[in-house]
């Protein structure tokens, strides 16, 4: 097993960049922006149809999304919008990232 990697001020920074960062959209604006269905945004929230249908519903069986999912669809809409702009090594390393969860 190697060791840990030190943090650099580079890297300090961008923590702190992103910890205070109030990145987040709510699914009713990404699901008017985006031509997208409850089940592609629970995939994208890593939740159940069931609970981004109540993120749709009123009354008592209204759910609040969570800031993590708020945080989750503004990241989506992020790279959707700037797809193009990623290069391919950037995609396959962050892909490849999601692999060893």
């Amino acid at each position: 097993m190697t060791s840990p990697r030190p943090l650099q001020v580079r890297e300090q920074n961008l923590i702190d960049l992103y910890s205070h960062c109030q990145l987040g959209m709510t699914p009713k604006n990404f699901y008017a922006k985006w031509d997208v269905n409850h089940e592609a945004i629970a995939r994208i929230c890593s939740r159940s149809v069931s609970t981004v249908r109540r993120w749709f519903s009123k009354g008592r069986n209204y759910r609040r999304p969570t800031p993590t999912d708020l945080r989750h669809l503004a990241l989506m809409d992020f790279l959707l919008e700037h797809f193009e702009e990623i290069p391919e090594e950037f995609l396959k390393i962050l892909c490849s990232l999601t692999g060893h969860k």
